[in-house]
């Protein structure tokens, strides 16, 4: 195991390998309190922070830019592809321009909501409607713990991030690497990545659209993975992509080739413009929803004219940029309320919701928190289905942290209690406790208490509730240690899910002949 694991000697004996949080047959008393793996459901209306006319009026805008000014598409292929489904394009120019009508009509294919599939029957994800699922951090260049400091993202640490993540249960899918292991040749690096991912985890995962062969390599892997024939996987949704526009109003030749191989078989698009006020879109967040809204849509048209019906997500990601220094800045009002429209945008159009769990902070400090909790509480208070950089994301998305992994599967489990609702009925209403304890007495020793009192409430992994006496007598534990502490614990009782032989060694086959073929091109 990597670097988060030295710490641990030998002390993590095989007994405690058995010891699986919320899997049967584990103890899971023995290991950090957490909620059972389910996806959360949103029960509150979702916020509405424009009106229906304002809503309309970037709808029209976002339509105005699609037929006026247009937006380059790199890639011959897909520009022919849109000519044929009624877009134009000037003669010697990639620059496509879309007639309002064209986009209505076309994107009424794409399904309001769909399944996607994991190797594991069990953590199949419903997207869309009223269901949210929570992914890890994806595709940061460096990584770091409390014991080994920021270093460059590696092997050793991917794998100990996936173990992580495969063992927090309210983590439910990969959107991407936990970190980048940069230790791995590009030409091969998705191969031995994507066989940790398969092997080291169950849950549903998403390949990178870096190129043809790469999209397709992934492809086989998960059919592998999941035991099914090419039918069956172009009936079910099983991987997904994630495709960023160029902003403003760009979209290269990777990002479509990845449209063309994922949307032909049926698999799931993200299309996901990457805006920031100020920088790659105008300075206000009107005008920057604009843009965005524009782009989403020029690419969500691209699915359904390759394949009517291929699922796709609607993604938003502007924030706004400190303007002293033209950083990025993220959990910020501003990030929170362009979540929120984002997801207006998308109930417009009938489609699932993607956002994201961001925050700008160097360390796990207050500002790790805050920035996060606005982060989250704009996506879910904007209707998000699919939530990806859950736990994990630092540093504007430079940087995966073990202890921030932890931090925030703190924070997914209470936006999951919190979405629980309240039970109102004769039982809960408990109103023979109220009489059996009568005034001026405490319910602790009440029997309506007593028959609840484990499951009663919330249990955090990291929040301290004792009082400062007996907090201080523990040694004054704070955040980062307890986090530190609850990460290897549960990576020291991890154990890879079953994987049929069979299928193993064929996947594992799949990878040497692929690599020894030389792997993909690396040049775009």
């Amino acid at each position: 195991m990597g670097r988060f694991m030295t710490e641990m000697g030998t002390a993590a004996e095989p007994a405690a390998r058995r010891r699986r949080a919320g899997r049967p047959g584990g103890e899971r008393s023995r290991l950090p309190q957490q909620r059972p793996w389910a996806q959360p459901r949103l029960r509150y209306a979702p916020v509405e922070v424009v009106s229906a006319d304002e809503l309309e009026s970037i709808n029209e805008a976002s339509l105005r830019i699609l037929e006026e000014i247009g937006m380059d598409f790199l890639d011959a292929e897909s520009r022919d592809l849109l000519v044929s489904a009624g877009a134009h394009v000037a003669t010697g120019t990639e620059r496509v321009r879309f007639e309002r009508g064209m986009v209505d009509e076309i994107i009424r294919t794409a399904p309001s909501s769909f399944t996607l599939h994991a190797r594991n029957p069990e953590h199949h994800l419903r997207i869309g409607g009223d269901d949210i699922a929570f992914g890890c951090v994806s595709s940061p260049p460096y990584v770091s713990d409390l014991v080994g400091g920021r270093r460059v993202g590696n092997r050793a640490d991917f794998q100990d991030l996936v173990r992580l993540a495969q063992m927090l249960d309210t983590v439910h899918f990969f959107g991407g690497y936990p970190v980048e292991p940069v230790d791995l040749h590009a030409s091969i690096r998705h191969l031995d990545a994507f066989y940790d991912l398969l092997t080291l985890a169950d849950k549903p995962v998403h390949a990178y659209s870096l190129g043809r062969e790469r999209n397709r390599d992934c492809l086989e892997m998960v059919r592998i993975a999941r035991g099914v024939d090419d039918a069956t996987l172009d009936r079910e949704p099983s991987i997904f992509t994630v495709i960023n526009s160029s902003s403003p109003l760009r979209l290269d030749a990777p990002m479509l080739h990845g449209i063309l191989e994922y949307s032909a078989r049926n698999q799931v698009i993200v299309m996901t413009p990457f805006t920031l006020a100020g920088a790659m879109a105008p300075v206000t967040l009107a005008g920057a929803l604009a843009q965005q809204n524009a782009e989403a849509l020029a690419g969500i048209v691209m699915t359904q004219v390759v394949r009517p019906g291929a699922p796709v997500i609607y993604g938003g990601f502007t924030s706004n940029v400190d303007m002293q220094s033209g950083a990025p800045a993220f959990g910020t009002p501003e990030y929170m309320r362009s979540a929120m429209v984002g997801g207006q945008l998308a109930r417009r159009y009938g489609l699932p919701y993607r956002s994201s769990n961001v925050c700008t902070a160097n360390a796990l400090d207050a500002q790790a928190a805050y920035e996060s909790v606005f982060s989250l509480w704009g996506a879910v208070m904007g209707g998000v289905n699919l939530m990806m950089h859950g736990a994990g994301w630092m540093e504007g998305g430079l940087r995966a942290g073990f202890e921030k992994m932890i931090l925030d599967a703190e924070l997914l489990q209470m936006v999951s209690a919190f979405l629980d609702g309240i039970q109102v009925d004769e039982d809960s209403l408990g109103l023979d406790a109220i009489r059996e304890v009568g005034p001026g007495g405490h319910f602790f020793g009440a029997a309506h208490t007593q028959a609840r009192y484990r499951t009663a409430f919330h249990k955090p992994m990291i929040s301290d509730w004792r009082n400062f006496e007996s907090w201080q007598e523990a040694g004054s534990p704070e955040a980062a240690g307890k986090a530190a502490s609850i990460g290897k614990e549960l990576l020291a009782a991890y154990e890879a899910p079953a994987m049929d032989a069979a299928v193993r060694e064929e996947l594992a086959a799949f990878v040497a002949r692929r690599k020894a073929e030389g792997g993909v091109p690396t040049d775009f």
